[in-house]
């Protein structure tokens, strides 16, 4: 993956519905996002040229964007389109893409009623979150200190930038100390998930992940929550107390970015990479590979 830095960069942002070069994408200071946090985001795979599960990710930016008290300018359909065509023109095989909407500078302040809603979208190659090594071997955590909060304190069925904060802490602090990620506890001392992705147990068999009553229902868990189950995979949805790490046997994680990766150990617990998991990161891995090879057919279809 380049390490370029993201401001400096050649290539195209699709900005207010307009195709912009990528150095000008640019936002005032006083933006309401920067300081108020009015601000959502998807975060999306490109596999061979096709955004997987595109539509499933704009509906959910638009329903974001409707918790936070806004209305996209654009439609669904619009918005699928304008993703389409920005990693068209950015000639992306293999990457991600990365809508965002957020209220503008018109006022400054707690109320921002008439501030203008701007959307951007970006895409870059990136192949991998974790280094292959990680993601074969299981990556290591520790328990984060910060929790998710409680529906009642924020709008936690939102993907909104604020929401972030406390998940770039907790990774901070454990990476400064060796680890991967961090586990995140909700208010109610119940296991939640990842800084960034959803997190599953595997115990006696079972599959068992928590139920997302205070962060995302996301996109990745529920495609692997219907692959586990089309291999005849017992898959629980409920809550679960930290504790039961220690009779748990596999863990591993899902999501847009972390696809589906293993986990070794969380704290004091170490688990294996086992069978299931095994199995989950080839179904998956195959699911995306399908993807590939369609759209690979596709383009030579149209040429």
């Amino acid at each position: 993956m380049s390490m370029l830095p993201f401001h400096d960069r050649d290539g195209v942002i699709w900005f207010n519905g307009e195709m912009v070069q990528w150095r000008d994408a640019k936002v005032h200071v006083l933006t309401h996002g920067l300081h108020y946090g009015s601000c959502v985001f998807e975060g999306e795979r490109v596999y061979g040229g096709e955004i997987f599960e595109l539509t499933q990710h704009t509906e959910r930016l638009h329903h974001s964007a409707e918790v936070l008290g806004f209305s996209l300018p654009w439609s669904v359909a619009e918005i699928d389109e304008a993703c389409r065509q920005v990693i068209h023109a950015m000639d992306i095989v293999d990457g991600y893409v990365r809508p965002v909407a957020w209220r503008g500078s018109e006022m400054m302040g707690v109320s921002a009623q008439t501030n203008k809603i701007n959307v951007a979208i970006a895409a870059w190659e990136w192949p991998a979150y974790f280094t292959p090594e990680a993601r074969l071997e299981g990556i290591r955590m520790d328990f984060a200190k910060y929790q998710r909060p409680d529906p009642k304190t924020a709008p936690t069925d939102s993907k909104a930038a604020g929401l972030y904060m406390i998940c770039t802490l907790s990774k901070h602090e454990v990476e400064a100390r060796g680890y991967n990620d961090a586990l995140m506890l909700d208010w109610r001392g119940q296991i939640a998930e990842a800084t960034g992705a959803n997190i599953f147990l595997v115990q006696d068999g079972v599959i068992h992940t928590p139920t997302p009553d205070c962060f995302l229902d996301g996109i990745t868990r529920r495609t692997v929550i219907d692959l586990a189950r089309a291999r005849g995979y017992e898959v629980v949805e409920r809550a679960i107390m930290p504790e039961e790490l220690g009779k748990t046997d596999e863990v591993f994680l899902t999501g847009t970015a972390v696809e589906v990766t293993p986990v070794r150990e969380i704290g004091q617990y170490s688990f294996t990479v086992g069978e299931i998991t095994r199995n989950l990161v080839h179904d998956y891995d195959s699911l995306v590979q399908r993807n590939d090879e369609r759209a690979a057919s596709a383009r030579a279809s149209a040429a």
